[in-house]
């Protein structure tokens, strides 16, 4: 091989390396920030995965509120797909839409004991709406506990 094609061969090997390191870091930082969606029902069957962080939708369950005593700001509650329930802990302050019974999301992770530690909590903005997630996994739910009902009575 000439000197010249030695070094042509060397420069497209350099440019093919720092393309694939480029690609490399860019999957990384992109898979570090995407954060997925699962239903209490998908928490439950032990599909998300425990310490990293997604998003966990569905109603608020009646009477599952619970204020910590000692610094107001912990709170522990419910989150049901009408099918499974996951209880959620939270230390901030709610939105001021968040109440029993309505539709949020929770951004944070799953901790080992089952209880989903969550860093952010949104609720709906208006009557009408509920993000698209929330409202499969609650149709997901509600037919599932439709079909244990079915299998009970039969």
């Amino acid at each position: 091989m000439t000197p010249k094609r030695k070094k042509r061969l060397l420069l497209v090997l350099l440019i093919i390396a720092a393309v694939a390191g480029a690609a490399t870091l860019m999957m990384k930082a992109l898979n570090e920030n995407i954060n997925l969606f699962y239903s209490p029902t998908e928490v439950a069957a032990g599909k998300a995965p425990l310490g990293h962080t997604f998003r966990l939708g569905g109603l608020v369950a009646e009477g599952s509120l619970n204020r910590d005593a000692g610094d107001g700001l912990t709170v522990h509650f419910d989150v049901t797909d009408e099918a499974e329930t996951v209880t959620i802990a939270y230390t901030g302050i709610l939105p001021d839409l968040f109440r029993e019974g309505q539709g949020i999301v929770a951004l944070g992770k799953l901790g080992s004991n089952g209880i989903f530690v969550a860093d952010e909590v949104l609720a709906k903005h208006d009557e009408n709406y509920m993000p698209p997630e929330v409202a499969e996994a609650l149709e997901e739910g509600h037919k599932q506990s439709i079909e244990k009902m079915k299998g009970a009575t039969q």
